[in-house]
């Protein structure tokens, strides 16, 4: 490897470093890791800045925009006293409910938007029962993840994926919904064995939330008459976004500015909900990995992976799956995705597959989705949606560590590479379902 891949890997490292020890705050942490990557001449500021995904931070903006105003109408607590009276105010059917609710709006919308509408709600419910917000916290980040694997719009990595291949909207439901459902299927039954003695709720609590009355919530009607057409509006926009080839975060934006004016809310006050610490996390981040990816070390990676694979179809998805499960765990699922997306195609276009089994190679692209996707769970890096969940739980007291993170992510993570391992080897190469 080159001095500057390793002089990059060293910036890494110790930013990396301070992040999981928290000796700083990791968003002031991030901008210096990003910020001395660029002083040590180890990328170019405008390459630097090239990777930084406006589209990504517009959606933030835009939704924490939107549901800073909502917040003040009482919606979201009017939201949370539903869903626990639905429960019965008992935790583990809560948990569950949230966490599929929290997956199937992360496959309709995306991700990162979920679980900002879905966060405050959960902290409302958990504060309102007694019952630990963290687990159910963590939880959500992580069934965000699994559930926006299922489409295209779901998860970054696969709207990655199908800008550079051919696949559509329905080739990721016909092959990646499929692996989702197990996926989430084996992931309730670990969650509910690990909590199911830990979710117990109080007596009292559960009284006092089935005596509720949940219109009592709402605080301000008449912003909530304005404002709520206008988000119902925002999430048909993400649903046809790709259809008109406007990007989501601009939409997201857009209508955050749009609720400023139609709720009457001064603009100052609104940018006062976003968080900023997260935006300001993400854009150290990708420029952190720009680094990496500029001076070649994906592309290092990339090509021992097809050295290693020998042109076995079985083998080069098993490898896909695992490597960037595991890079998307430690380096984020953006940046592994687009590193290792011309791999793919290499890998097709050069490993001298028999013409029969050629068309069968979208199987690798699968293999990066699932990998990528799920391999997010892993560390608070991972995704977006773990960062933001992270931040906003830090924003009402409650400390997320890097430490406490993994310990629900890894094992999950593993769970899900394994069931994945199964599904790929089942479905495409033992029962050739393609």
């Amino acid at each position: 490897m080159s001095l500057a891949i390793w002089i990059s890997l060293a910036v890494f490292a110790v930013t990396y470093a301070f992040i999981v020890t928290e000796k700083i705050p990791p968003s002031t942490a991030a901008v210096l890791g990003g910020a001395a990557v660029v002083f040590f001449q180890l990328i170019p500021h405008e390459k630097a800045l090239e990777h930084v995904d406006l589209d990504v931070l517009f959606l933030l903006i835009g939704m924490m925009t939107v549901v800073g105003i909502l917040s003040e109408t009482g919606l979201f607590e009017w939201v949370a006293v539903m869903i626990a009276r639905l429960a019965r105010g008992r935790g583990m059917p809560l948990l569950i409910g949230l966490v599929c609710a929290t997956a199937v709006l992360s496959a309709l919308l995306d991700n990162v938007t979920t679980v900002v509408l879905i966060v405050p709600i959960t902290i409302l419910i958990t504060q309102i029962l007694e019952i630990p917000a963290i687990p159910f916290l963590i939880l959500t980040a992580i069934f965000s993840n699994i559930g926006g694997t299922a489409t295209l719009i779901g998860d970054p990595p696969n709207i990655l994926i199908g800008g550079k291949s051919h696949l559509n909207f329905n080739d990721f439901l016909f092959h990646m919904t499929p692996a989702v459902i197990l996926i989430m299927t084996g992931s309730l039954i670990a969650v509910f064995l690990v909590f199911r003695r830990a979710m117990r709720v109080k007596p009292e609590a559960r009284l006092r939330i089935l005596k509720a009355h949940p219109r009592r919530a709402i605080t301000d009607a008449v912003k909530l008459k304005r404002g709520l057409p206008l988000f119902f509006l925002i999430l048909i926009g993400f649903a046809v976004s790709h259809v008109f080839e406007i990007q989501p975060g601009l939409v997201a934006l857009a209508g955050g500015m749009l609720m400023v004016i139609i709720t009457r809310t001064p603009l100052r006050a609104a940018v006062e909900k976003v968080e900023w610490e997260t935006i300001f996390f993400l854009i150290g981040l990708f420029m952190l990995v720009a680094a990496l990816e500029y001076n070649g070390l994906f592309d290092l990676l990339g090509g021992g992976l097809a050295r290693m694979t020998s042109g076995s179809l079985l083998v080069g998805a098993l490898a896909m799956l695992w490597v960037s499960g595991v890079l998307s765990a430690a380096l984020g699922a953006i940046p592994v995705t687009i590193a290792l997306i011309p791999l793919v195609s290499a890998f097709i276009a050069q490993a001298g597959l028999p013409a029969e089994q050629a068309a069968q190679a979208d199987v690798l692209w699968w293999a990066l989705g699932l990998g990528a996707c799920l391999g997010g769970n892993g560390t608070v890096l991972g995704t977006a949606a773990n960062i933001v969940v992270v931040q906003i739980a830090r924003k009402n007291r409650y400390h997320v560590s890097f430490t406490h993170f993994m310990v629900y992510g890894i094992p999950l993570t593993l769970l899900a590479l394994l069931l994945s391992s199964a599904y790929l080897y089942l479905r495409y190469f033992l029962l050739a379902l393609y």
